[in-house]
């Protein structure tokens, strides 16, 4: 419910995926294996901030994305921008979307890219997850980062 920026999380390791809350598959994949690979990190986990950035947000209305994505993990926090905001966030990350017509209105998907990406303290981008990738391989990565 209010603009975010990166500034908002300095001295945190931070976690951006983009997907959407109707994803069937992946999505949720991707925020179950990454809540675990946080569970992981113990008392680490507080100098993680996950992010998830809709691609839909003509479906993700703030509402839904408040409800959907701490259900993960009380900490995540999902972010929504109108079409515009959210085309040029996907930009900067080199994120690909797509919507792809369903039987009705309300029933299509989004084609989108699949991994997360991983910003060090300092705000740089660090890593690229790939989609699938283990929690215990996520947490690895993440503890590397963290001695940094």
């Amino acid at each position: 419910g209010k603009p975010r920026t990166l500034a908002d999380f300095k001295e945190k390791l931070v976690v951006i995926s983009f997907g959407y809350t109707h994803c069937p598959d992946v999505c949720p994949t991707t925020l179950s294996d990454t809540a675990q690979a946080v569970t992981l990190l113990g008392k680490d986990a507080a100098k993680v901030q996950v992010l998830f950035v809709t691609v839909d947000p003509v479906r993700d209305t703030q509402t839904l994305l408040a409800n959907y994505v701490p259900a993960f993990n009380p900490d995540f926090i999902g972010l929504y921008g109108d079409e515009a905001a959210t085309a040029k966030v996907a930009r900067e990350f080199r994120v690909f979307f797509q919507k792809q017509q369903g039987k009705s209105d309300q029933s299509y998907n989004v084609d989108h890219t699949a991994g997360s990406f991983v910003l060090d303290r300092s705000g740089n981008l660090r890593l690229s997850m790939r989609y699938g990738l283990e929690p215990e391989n996520m947490a690895h990565d993440l503890r590397i980062l963290l001695l940094e």
